[in-house]
């Protein structure tokens, strides 16, 4: 690394508030412990992954942690947190596992009902989707169980979804470097880049589906 880049990186060390103790912790833990951080956020949202994926991805580019594990640990860390919550949504079932689990500090039922609303109007691809949008992420997964979506298809769907989003924070982190300040700002914009996309991807399904269904309509009266 170019010794110019080295004196800009701005050390661990000197990082302070929860961006300075989490980096000391993903510091310390490894590859490994990125995957438990996103895992533990999954299912009880202590650090945000806007948080711990960007720090990570900011400890590759000082070359203390390799980008290709970080991205399979945390993939895999969410995944596991993802079956956790399908496997209560699947036992309990929705009601149950909500009231339960509302209960719990930070937890807003509210963020629920929102992840519940999101399956019950988009099906399967919301799994997929749901990974993409703060406050839906991780808690699709209790629909998703209590409905009883097919595990091969819940896994791929949350799979990809996850590492996808992981992919663009881990990135973001790599690539801001020594600008490691303006992370969070970053993070709001590839949000709404994200709510963005989304919003073009769902209109267009609504769009064809009403044009599928005045076809349907006008098809007998044009014979």
């Amino acid at each position: 690394m170019p010794a110019a880049a080295v004196t800009a990186a701005a050390p661990v060390d000197e990082m302070t508030g929860l961006a300075g103790f989490a980096a000391r912790a993903v510091d310390a833990l490894g590859e490994w412990g990125v995957g438990l951080f996103t895992l533990a956020e999954t299912v009880f949202p202590p650090i945000p992954s806007e948080v711990i994926l960007p720090l990570a991805g900011f400890l590759t580019r000082q070359g203390t942690m390799n980008m290709a594990l970080v991205l399979v640990t945390s993939t895999l860390g969410a995944y596991l947190g993802a079956l956790v919550l399908y496997w209560l949504g699947a036992r309990l079932g929705l009601e149950r596992s909500i009231r339960w689990l509302s209960r719990l500090p930070l937890m807003d039922r509210e963020d629920f009902e929102k992840a519940a609303a999101w399956f019950s109007r988009h099906g399967r691809s919301a799994v997929f989707f749901g990974r993409l949008l703060p406050g839906v992420r991780s808690l699709i997964s209790l629909p998703a169980g209590a409905q009883r979506m097919h595990l091969g298809t819940f896994s791929a769907f949350t799979v990809a979804g996850s590492g996808i989003w992981n992919g663009l924070l881990i990135g973001l982190g790599a690539l801001l470097g020594a600008q490691y300040r303006l992370i969070d700002e970053y993070s709001r914009f590839l949000n709404l880049a994200v709510y963005a996309a989304l919003a073009v991807v769902v209109g267009s399904l609504i769009l064809r589906g009403l044009r599928r269904r005045r076809n349907t309509r006008s098809g007998p009266n044009e014979a």
